[in-house]
């Protein structure tokens, strides 16, 4: 199982535009994601109101988790943005 962990970039947490830009990109990857805080129970990252629900806040530790084929490349890429709070998923990491 990969797993990255990393602080919410986003000033605002993963809230609205920043959980639809990480949505999009999860979605991107082609790998099943989950994201959870550090404490707490993993949800599909995928899923706009899975994520909304987590209501992670900027500075707060989240952790990644895929073990699909391909997982360490996309989590690495997902990773990066949210820990840069970029407007979109990075090409290359």
């Amino acid at each position: 199982m990969a797993e990255r962990r990393v602080n919410v970039g986003w000033a605002e947490g993963l809230h609205a535009r920043p959980a639809s830009i990480f949505v999009r990109a999860a979605t991107a990857s082609g790998v099943p994601v989950t994201i959870a805080k550090a404490d707490g129970n993993p949800v599909n990252a995928a899923s706009m109101l899975a994520v909304l629900g987590l209501g992670a806040q900027g500075g707060e530790e989240i952790v990644l988790t895929s073990d699909a084929e391909g997982a360490d490349a996309a989590l690495d890429r997902l990773a990066k943005l949210v820990a840069e709070g970029l407007d979109e998923l990075p090409e290359t990491v």
